[in-house]
């Protein structure tokens, strides 16, 4: 680190020009990125993260702009700087990969086109020269047919191969910054797993400076070599990644660690913390230090006086921190707020009886193109076989998970219980009410047991109504409580969210993302049912609220009995919040069993890869190498025999090599305890496996 570093930020100030004032949105922030260094920054939604980012190249918008310090990129300030010069820097020496790659794609240029531009442009390379490079870049991202990506449109590949185009074009100049935005949170985690391996070994062969931006706590661990903690605008705490994981030193930090469910942990043996309340508009900062009214261990001095970040006293690695009493806090010392309620799993007396069983459960249908090309005898008639013949049973008050990649079949699944999709066959059957109506053609009464959290509350919500109205609706629909106790009864449900009355008279757009999806929990549970299905509820929030919306269904589900299906990308939050796993594959449950079952030997090749692939919070966890090529098959030509066996690592384990994979479907393998596996590999040779639970 005695070089010169590529990027040197001092004391930078950015604001943004209101209807209010200027408003700052980041203060006083410093770091420094070498070559080969990947620095990670890290903090909830709002913390000013992105703004940092967007900074570096001056890319704020009309009403954003720097208002104080300094940026060194190669020793020659960025600031002041005229929009050509840094449009020459944007793309050339500093190239930026976002959250949504399709912000980086036009959707009406094929990729080759694309790709190309960037060097004829910037390197004056003959276009023949150009394509050649870009082929061979994305060879160096695992693009399979790279030939044939060349020739596709954006939306012809997948989400993960999108997202390796974008990382293909930001490296194709060979840049000395690389900044990227949350590049993983969209993707599966296999494909996350195979995006991380990539970044380390692009900045091994590269040797490029990256500046990397997540709310993941594992994704950082796993990346960074440093880590910035931002809270309020301002760098709280920044420190080399094994020895802010093993020595958090700031209470911000120490609070998003607790945030964090672990792999191993679930909700019989370990708790998540949130932070209370949440982060302060730029426009409201407190007068002290920006954390005081969140912190723990906030003092009188901590409202009189901003601390400045300064290095800590005793430490053998350079730590720095902003806080006045880091060099006294002791983590292992704290304690949560006397009006923490300890959330309690649900009561094993209402678990006895099955509430909803489903057998033989198929959703196919047929692509619209396809449809209409059919009615004229043209074109091929696929039929998508979205769930291709799920069984399983579910007790009452237990929650099941379901997890596995995108296009496996988890969302049509639930929303064929719940009357979005058409049942092609099978049987599911709830409380006594068969399933196979649609939700326009089924009783009232089953609607009313029946309810759904979506992914985005902002789908569902109606930008035009109050949180209040929109809560009253379930109520008065299905004649809850009486007329006269209808408002009552929505600030009860808003308490019962930890939200108070003054929400009731709110509009959508007034509310933070967790807010809009506490709201859309009350709405569900309004109706009081029995059944509830969760559609990747937490995904989308930031760890401290994504840990205050588990605790707040764990409460509701202890105090109802309520039995609850929950989707959701991310292993650990599944293993802690969820009684029971499936897992699918290409439309079929290829393992299912109690949630402890799952998460060691034996389990599913596809299930140990999942596991494999989940990034741990800990810099010294090694990291389980198994890697799945290519992309899930499509749903309308599904593989013969064992649909996993184009992708599968273990078919040596079998005599035969693994014919029999492609051949033969598999059969139930019975590990004992309702833990069963669909694979031809025996249980024996399954056992043998190393844990990968982590």
């Amino acid at each position: 680190m005695n070089q010169q570093p590529v990027v040197s930020v001092r004391n930078l100030a950015i604001a943004y020009e209101t209807a209010r004032g200027l408003v700052p949105a980041v203060r006083d922030v410093s770091f420094d990125i070498h070559r080969g260094e990947t620095l990670g920054l890290v903090g909830e939604s709002g913390c000013g993260k992105s703004t940092v980012a967007y900074g570096l190249v001056n890319y704020l918008g009309r009403n954003g702009r720097i208002t104080g310090g300094s940026i060194l990129f190669q020793g020659r300030p960025l600031v002041g700087q005229s929009e050509e010069a840094l449009r020459k820097l944007r793309g050339n020496q500093i190239s930026m990969v976002y959250q949504d790659p399709m912000t980086s794609l036009n959707p009406v240029l094929r990729i080759g086109d694309q790709m190309t531009e960037v060097l004829t442009v910037h390197q004056k390379m003959r276009k023949d020269e150009a394509r050649a490079r870009c082929v061979e870049m994305l060879r160096r991202v695992y693009m399979p047919d790279p030939d044939k990506v060349m020739e596709r449109y954006p939306h012809q590949i997948s989400g993960g191969q999108q997202q390796r185009v974008v990382i293909a074009m930001a490296l194709l100049n060979n840049p000395a910054l690389l900044i990227m935005d949350e590049p993983t949170t969209a993707l599966d985690v296999t494909v996350e797993a195979a995006v991380l391996d990539l970044i380390a070994d692009l900045r091994r062969d590269f040797d490029t400076a990256i500046l990397f931006i997540s709310h993941n706590l594992g994704v950082i661990a796993r990346v960074s070599d440093r880590v910035g903690v931002m809270y309020a605008g301002e760098l709280v705490e920044l420190a080399p990644v094994q020895e802010i994981f093993a020595n958090p030193r700031h209470p911000y930090t120490q609070g998003l660690m607790r945030c964090v469910p672990r792999l191993g942990s679930s909700k019989l043996d370990s708790v998540l913390y949130p932070i209370p309340g949440r982060v302060p508009p730029p426009h409201r900062l407190p007068p002290g230090c920006a954390f005081e009214p969140r912190c723990s261990y906030a003092r009188e001095a901590c409202r009189a006086e901003r601390p400045a970040l300064r290095p800590l006293r005793g430490t053998a690695v350079p730590h720095m921190t902003r806080c006045l009493f880091s060099e006294e806090i002791d983590p292992k010392q704290w304690r949560p707020p006397d009006d923490f309620a300890l959330p309690q799993p649900a009561n094993d007396g209402v678990t006895g009886e099955t509430i909803l069983s489903v057998e033989g459960l198929k959703t196919h249908y047929r692509p619209a193109s396809a449809s209409l090309l059919g009615a004229f005898g043209l074109g091929r008639r696929d039929v998508v076989r979205a769930v291709d013949g799920v069984s399983f049973s579910l007790p009452k008050g237990k929650t099941l998970g379901i997890v596995g990649e995108s296009g496996c079949g988890k969302s049509t699944l639930i929303k064929t219980i719940i009357g979005l999709e058409d049942m092609t066959d099978g049987k599911a059957e709830f409380i006594g009410f068969d399933l196979r109506r649609r939700a326009g053609q089924r009783e009232l009464a089953l609607i009313r047991e029946l309810q759904m959290v979506f992914q985005n509350p902002d789908a569902t919500m109606n930008p035009s109504y109050s949180v209040g109205q929109q809560i009253e609706r379930p109520l008065r629909r299905f004649k809850v409580v009486p007329k006269d106790r209808v408002r009552d009864e929505v600030i009860r449900l808003l308490r019962a969210v930890k939200l108070d009355e003054h929400y009731y008279d709110r509009l959508p757009r007034q509310l933070s993302g967790g807010e809009k999806q506490r709201v859309g929990i009350a709405r569900a549970f309004a109706a009081r049912p029995d059944l509830v299905l969760c559609d990747e509820p937490v995904s989308a929030l930031d760890v401290s609220v994504q840990a205050a919306v588990l605790n707040l269904l764990l409460e509701i589900q202890r105090e109802h009995g309520t039995t609850m299906i929950f989707i959701a990308h991310d292993l650990s939050v599944v293993r802690f919040f969820c009684d029971y796993i499936a897992v699918m594959y290409l439309g079929q449950i290829v393992e299912i069993g109690p949630a402890e079952a799952i998460y060691a030997p034996p389990y599913h090749p596809y299930t140990e890869s999942l596991l494999a692939a989940v990034p741990i919070p800990d810099p010294g966890a090694t990291p389980t190498h198994i890697r799945l090529q290519g992309n899930v098959p499509s749903p309308a030509n599904p593989p013969s025999g064992c649909r996993f066996h184009t992708r599968c690592p273990r078919r040596g384990l079998l005599p035969d090599g693994g014919r029999i994979c492609e051949t033969d479907e598999p059969p139930w393998r019975d590990a004992g305890e309702a833990h069963r596996i669909l694979c031809h590999i025996p249980l024996e040779r399954l056992r043998t496996i190393e844990s990968t639970g982590k």
